[in-house]
């Protein structure tokens, strides 16, 4: 499978992540993003980034639960307020926030669909 960039031709597997995370651009994620159905705004994208970031740097995707207390500011406030984070990240990626923003970054698809 492949994903049109331009002029490109961007190799894909069947679900949509790259086969070569050396091909990822911004144009890349606005295109899988298109394909998604996600128009990506400045949060989206400091998203793409912090994950990319968060990849390079630990070998790894982050965890719900990890990205709830770096971004969300969660670490030792109420239930109800890391909630409302989450459903936020929900808003945003439907479809799955770790799943999606993984494709969205160029990354490797997460190893498991379950969260923490």
């Amino acid at each position: 499978m492949s994903l049109n960039v331009g002029t490109r031709e961007i190799e894909v597997d069947e679900e949509g992540y790259l086969r070569n995370p050396a091909d990822w651009d911004e144009a890349v994620a606005l295109a899988i993003a298109a394909e998604e159905g996600i128009e990506l705004t400045p949060v989206h994208w400091m998203l793409i980034s912090w994950f990319r970031t968060f990849y390079e740097k630990n070998e790894r995707h982050p965890t719900m639960h990890e990205w709830m207390e770096t971004l969300g500011g969660f670490h030792g406030r109420r239930y109800q307020e890391a909630k409302k984070y989450r459903d936020f990240l929900y808003q945003l990626f439907p479809k799955g926030p770790v799943q999606t923003l993984a494709k969205l970054a160029g990354l490797p698809k997460p190893v498991t669909d379950v969260e923490e």
